[in-house]
């Protein structure tokens, strides 16, 4: 083992400046993400290191045998070579120089075994028992009539239609919209689906989607809750956003508003609802606090860390109330205003977004503010950057209980990791977001609250790609700083927490 790993990395230098990218699978049936890592260092493993426990790319990808190899062209994920790593070399030699690749010797390797995927493939999992109500947990939600997804899983017949999309997205990880590493932290509104769930959508999927003995089709009996309902009863205060005139067709940049508030007393906020006006559209909506001559993004253009009154955040999917932890609230000080930000989406159809919020009042102040820090770096990514680094830090001065996270980049935003450095060195990681989306952006409620010492150093680290292999990029030959513009560049890591000791 350790000769051929000695070897495919040899190989990797080789064709490094050639823009060829190497990589080790661990196929290894329901290895955990610590046996990987020491695998990866027992074998001083520098490569990309892929945890594959579910075998589901490994058999994607037609891997038969240990020590195996296959080379894809990137444009199509077809395989170009597969076979032994002796004739890996020329092969690629041979296909840069647009001649045939060579063909492959006989492996030597052990044969692949594919327990649970061949059990599954033997007794595919039923639709009304195992498939239907993971649709309806994870997915139902914004795949609906009326929902942000493009389409609705509203029945068998359309899950069965759209079941080739659903495979490839789920292979890819596009969906469910959910980019965090699983192996760090553990979230309230996580959206992810364990390997065992996508084990059985793609089984399903792989036996031809088949819809079952059952009498009843539990998809098409799903009840959804009144989105319009105001579910903690009449709110104390209702804000009504100007209408949005949403086009057809056409990719909309965010929409920054201010709403003014007639309090002329302080308020604490306990509880707030967002009722969507046109939720196919709204994609989502963030809420903050603001001084009357403060904008939207406050003191973030201009200073690498600021403590802020974030109220909420609207997403895809989230119909609920939102109940502060309990003795915590946001304060909105007399005279003071909501910031709102929009994103919206098109879907072939021209309509007005009428977004409501409700705000649910304490009668007497908590004991404690719930705040958002800002911690950002400034930065300059280079033209043509493919992995640009960068880093931020802040250290509390106080005690203090952090409740969630939001990873903040634009287009070039690759990846983003938030760790806490404690006093006594030890670090700790929160959340990791290996695949950044610029448009998905949700702030993730940490299961458990974490408490913080005072002189903890929190980081938050990331990278950029501004390259041209980076589809969303809008000018990969631009050199980018900070700026307010989806075209601009920003990087911020959001820590929404309170105060350990109460308000004065």
């Amino acid at each position: 083992m350790q000769s051929q790993v000695d070897q495919f990395e040899a190989l990797e230098a080789t064709w490094r400046d050639r823009d060829i990218v190497f990589g080790i699978i661990n196929a290894t049936p329901s290895a955990t993400i610590d046996a990987a890592r020491s695998a990866q260092a027992s074998f001083a493993i520098e490569l990309p290191f892929m945890l594959d426990s579910s075998q589901l790319v490994t058999r994607t990808l037609g891997l038969t045998k240990a020590g195996e190899v296959t080379v894809l062209n990137p444009a199509r994920l077809s395989s170009f070579y597969a076979g032994d790593l002796d004739s890996a070399d020329a092969s690629i030699e041979a296909k840069l120089s647009g001649k045939d690749a060579i063909a492959a010797a006989s492996l030597s390797g052990c044969e692949l075994s594919f327990p649970s995927l061949d059990a599954i493939a033997a007794t595919p999992p039923d639709y009304a028992t195992d498939v239907a109500p993971i649709v309806i947990e994870q997915c139902a939600s914004c795949h609906r009539e009326g929902g942000i997804g493009p389409f609705a899983l509203d029945s068998h017949l359309m899950l069965q239609g759209w079941s080739p999309m659903i495979r490839e997205v789920l292979l890819t990880k596009r969906m469910p919209p959910m980019q965090v590493d699983p192996a760090i932290g553990h979230f309230d509104n996580d959206r992810a689906l364990s390997g065992d769930q996508i084990e059985k959508l793609i089984g399903w999927i792989d036996a031809g989607a088949p819809r079952g003995a059952a009498a009843v089709d539990p998809l098409a009996e799903v009840q959804f809750p009144d989105r319009k309902a105001w579910q903690l009863g009449e709110p104390d205060f209702i804000i009504k956003a100007p209408a949005m005139e949403i086009p057809a067709t056409g990719v909309l940049d965010y929409v920054d508003i201010d709403v003014e508030l007639p309090f002329t007393e302080d308020k604490w906020v306990k509880s707030v609802q967002f009722i969507a006006g046109d939720e196919s559209v709204l994609h989502h909506l963030l809420a903050y606090v603001t001084a009357p001559d403060e904008a939207f993004e406050g003191g973030e253009a201009d200073t690498t860390s600021v403590a802020r009154r974030f109220l909420e955040g609207y997403a895809p999917g989230k119909v609920d109330a939102m109940t502060f932890p309990e003795d915590t609230g946001v304060f909105i000080p007399a005279g003071h205003k909501l910031s709102l930000q929009f994103h919206y989406t098109t879907n072939g159809k021209a309509t007005v977004d009428e977004t409501v919020l409700g705000l649910y009042m304490y009668d007497e102040p908590p004991a404690h503010e719930n705040f958002t820090r800002s911690v950002a770096a400034s930065f300059r990514i280079p033209a043509y950057a493919k992995d640009h680094e960068v880093k931020a830090a802040y250290t509390f001065q106080e005690d203090v209980v952090v409740t969630g996270l939001r990873a903040h980049m634009h287009f070039r935003g690759k990846d983003m990791k938030f760790t806490a450095q404690m006093p006594d060195g030890r670090m700790q990681d929160l959340l990791s977001v290996p695949n950044y989306s610029y448009a998905w952006q949700p702030t993730y409620q940490l299961e458990e609250a974490m408490e913080l010492p005072a002189g903890t150093k929190v980081h938050v680290t990331g990278s950029f790609d501004n390259s041209e292999y980076n589809p969303a990029n809008p000018d990969p030959s631009k050199e980018l700083t900070f700026g307010l513009q989806s075209w601009d560049e920003m990087f911020i890591g959001y820590w929404t927490y309170h105060a350990a000791e109460p308000n004065n």
